[in-house]
């Protein structure tokens, strides 16, 4: 059974979103915006019109451009805090990070381009796992066709200070209820995000990420952050062995698709050492936000109940799926509002 991350846990997904999205930008296929040394070098010192998929490709840019290392805290609007040290280099086409959790379980991760490594220094555990598609923010997972300027529109709200850095303030506001909006601050003079803030539909802060502390083009090196991602001496090594598979193979399609989402990857994984079977990922972006549906064979000792659970930005959908050839657990997990895991739900179709 899929469960929900703990705040602790999602602080550290939020920090890779917010300042490791750089690659996502070379897939979208198109040249991201430079960014400018300053906004005031720009006509009359006033900042340019640019749609959501500009914004969005200048604080790419940003990140892939830029060495920096600061504390980052994660609150939802039910109270739940998190924060971090994050340490991030970019030496040509090699992206590294390391992720120290300041609260709740010790916890280290460390990614090297696709490679993460999540060490547990209280169980003596390493997770390594390969992330193609990293759960990021900006989040430019689109093809050149993109429709995020369909369901997204950027409106300048102005500028502002987070950590001692002077920020452009721009809200992307959805065109509809089926996804949430933001609000981002983005370093006036590099574009990197500084601040995020989800919004839901009725301009309510959901989920709030920032930088309480930053340095900007920290002195970190890629060869030490390698040194202790490779010291896993002490360690059990625990390898998440996806394959790479499609819906239509594992014998799935949507009835209806939902609006501005489109399938970007799916795989499968064992469930255990014995014969229990498989779970299957299905993932679905509209090219910032995205949604997960994992699908395994129903057991009703271990799911024994269909329920809704939110955690800041991310809702958690559990339902029974039945069909003639059994019966399957799905556990839809996202950075949307609870009805559009509903619609996921209500239009995936066992069929064969």
């Amino acid at each position: 059974m899929i469960v929900p991350m703990s705040t602790s846990a999602r602080g550290a997904v939020v920090l890779m979103a917010a300042l490791c999205a750089g690659q996502a930008a070379v897939a979208q296929g198109r040249a991201p915006v430079p960014p400018p040394k300053s906004w005031a070098n720009a006509s009359g010192g006033e900042m340019p019109k640019l749609g959501a998929v500009e914004w969005l490709q200048r604080m790419h840019a940003a990140s892939r451009q830029r060495s920096y290392a600061g504390t980052f805290v994660v609150s939802a609007a039910v109270g739940n805090l998190s924060s971090a040290r994050i340490w991030h280099v970019c030496e040509g086409d090699l992206q590294m990070e390391r992720i120290e959790a300041l609260s709740g379980p010790p916890r280290s991760t460390f990614r090297r381009n696709d490679q993460v490594m999540t060490f547990l220094p209280e169980a003596k555990i390493v997770k390594s796992e390969k992330r193609e598609n990293l759960e990021l923010f900006p989040n430019l997972l689109g093809s050149p066709d993109s429709s995020i300027d369909d369901f997204y529109n950027a409106r300048v709200l102005g500028k502002d200070r987070v950590a001692g850095f002077d920020a452009d303030v721009v809200q992307l506001e959805p065109s509809d209820g089926l996804r949430f909006g933001y609000r981002v601050w983005s370093e006036r003079r590099t574009g990197l995000v500084v601040k995020l803030q989800t919004i839901d539909n009725e301009n309510r802060v959901i989920e709030q990420s920032a930088f309480s502390e930053l340095q900007l083009d920290a002195p970190v090196k890629a060869h030490a952050l390698a040194q202790m991602m490779s010291s896993t001496a002490g360690y059990r090594i625990e390898k998440s062995e996806l394959e790479r598979t499609t819906a239509s193979k594992e014998g799935w399609s949507l009835k209806t698709p939902i609006a501005g989402f489109r399938p970007i990857s799916c795989y499968r994984r064992p469930m255990g050492d014995g014969p229990q079977g498989h779970t299957m990922q299905w993932t679905f972006s509209d090219g910032l936000a995205s949604v997960s549906l994992f699908v395994e064979p129903y057991d009703a000792q271990r799911q024994p109940r269909e329920v809704v659970l939110a955690l800041g930005a991310t809702y958690t959908l559990t339902r029974r799926l039945t069909g003639k050839d059994g019966d399957w657990w799905l556990t839809a997990v996202g950075e949307v509002p609870p009805q559009t895991l509903d619609a996921f739900a209500r239009s995936l179709v066992h069929t064969h």
